[in-house]
């Protein structure tokens, strides 16, 4: 077997399966997560300038740096640890093993993270979260803290890996800054489920975050495409007005199929990746296997009656604006078939006064023809005379009758010959 030769890309292809391992977190104790993104054209953003953050964190720790070009690390800074994944838009920064304090989320808990540091990231906070990690499994002691903790309005909690653990969120920002989140595990759990589902509860606060950059996107686009919508809507009424003018509704249709056809490029990316992140938020509180706790709303619930009716708003916009865009082509094609018909007509009109025209000048051809006969044969039969003056009186033949013999020759020859100039031109 040792002979076979292996694929360039075996190894780090089956070594990306393994790459980003969740977590140990023990309990007591508390995580906090920080996700970055670019203002504009994440997707496209200078991945040495996410390299060179991570770099400048890790060396006011003393910290080892990871390998170049890598997409993820994990590894001590000072006495926590660190988990850093660079994502298609974001990169996400996870510190735990972070001590508990006896003051649920301070409002100093994020100095982990130095403040010149955040400072000097170029992208921008899309999320932070900061997680608290209890040994408890006393209902009244988990719903008097989550009372505590959350909005009670906003409060979702759960049990979740077959009762093993408690999560508890209200998805708000608080007064620091962050969202917060609690787990509360119980003694039997180990290290690293906790581990597990504190990433769970970090991946869906961040691609819910993500997946509602869509809403944003449709917010900003509705004035617009109800405007278009409404002139749209006035283009087709007019098509079908009498004294209509098919050239200037179709330019003007032309002008909102290009629009509406940059505004479609435009926002592919952005609803792509908005059905991609919903996707994700819903396969990640699947995975967790959430239970009820005391009849209240779990994150499903949440999600159900939250962010649901946000990602349909986005499908809805995404539909609207790809049908208003085949409507407007629609339209165009119908128009353009239209103006095609009646330049087809004014043609046929102009061939017909072209044919009518090329009759006249045909009949005036053979008008000036029979003209041409008559004065060339005029001019011929005198030099004709001029020359056979001196025969005719040889001859003795009366002058009327050779004059009269002359003519007729001369205007039959010259007939014949235009007659035939014309066959040689026409063929």
């Amino acid at each position: 077997m040792s002979s076979i030769a292996d694929h360039p890309l075996r190894y780090e292809l089956s070594n990306e399966l393994h790459a980003r391992p969740f977590p140990t977190i023990s309990a007591p104790g508390q995580a906090l997560f920080l996700a970055l993104k670019p203002a504009a054209n994440a997707a496209g953003r200078d991945r040495g300038a996410d390299m060179a953050d991570l770099l400048r964190l890790l060396d006011r720790f003393g910290a080892p740096h990871p390998r170049a070009g890598a997409t993820h690390y994990s590894g001590p800074i000072g006495k926590h640890m660190l988990k850093w994944e660079s994502h298609t838009e974001f990169v996400t920064y996870t510190i735990f093993d972070i001590a508990r304090t006896d003051r649920p989320f301070a409002d100093d808990a994020f100095d982990i993270f130095p403040k010149d540091w955040l400072a000097g990231c170029e992208a921008t906070r899309i999320t932070s979260a900061v997680i608290r990690i209890e040994r408890t499994q006393d209902t009244g002691e988990i719903l008097a803290r989550a009372e505590d903790w959350f909005v009670p309005e906003s409060l979702a909690i759960s049990r979740v890996l077959e009762d093993e653990l408690v999560i508890a969120g209200d998805f708000r920002i608080d007064h620091s800054g962050h969202t917060r989140f609690a787990v509360f595990a119980g003694d039997t759990c180990d290290d690293r489920r906790i581990g597990r589902v504190v990433q769970r509860l970090c991946e869906i606060e961040t691609y819910k975050s993500m997946a509602m950059l869509g809403l944003a996107r449709v917010r900003a686009l509705a004035p617009r495409m109800a405007q278009v919508e409404d002139k749209l809507a006035s283009l087709s009424a007019d098509m079908l007005r009498d004294g209509a003018r098919p050239d200037d509704l179709l330019q003007q249709l032309l002008v909102i199929s290009a629009e509406l056809e940059n505004e479609v490029a435009q926002s592919a990316f952005r609803f792509g990746a908005t059905e991609a992140y919903e996707a994700i938020v819903s396969q990640r509180i699947t995975i967790l296997r959430e239970g009820s706790f005391e009849g209240m709303q779990t994150f499903r619930d949440f999600m159900t009656r939250r962010f649901d009716p946000a990602m349909r708003t986005v499908t809805s916009s995404r539909n609207r604006l790809e049908s208003m865009s085949n409507r407007a082509m629609r339209a165009s094609n119908l128009l353009r078939t239209r103006v095609d018909v009646e330049r087809s007509a004014q043609n046929q009109s102009l061939l017909e006064s072209m044919d009518r025209r090329a009759d006249l000048q045909l009949r005036l051809q053979h008008t000036v023809e029979g003209l041409s006969v008559v004065a060339i044969s005029y001019y011929a039969a005198n030099l004709v005379l001029y020359v056979l003056a001196p025969l005719r009186e040889v001859s003795g033949i009366p002058k009327a009758v050779f004059t009269a013999a002359v003519v007729l020759v001369v205007v039959a020859l010259v007939w014949l010959t235009l007659r035939q100039v014309r066959k040689r031109l026409t063929r």
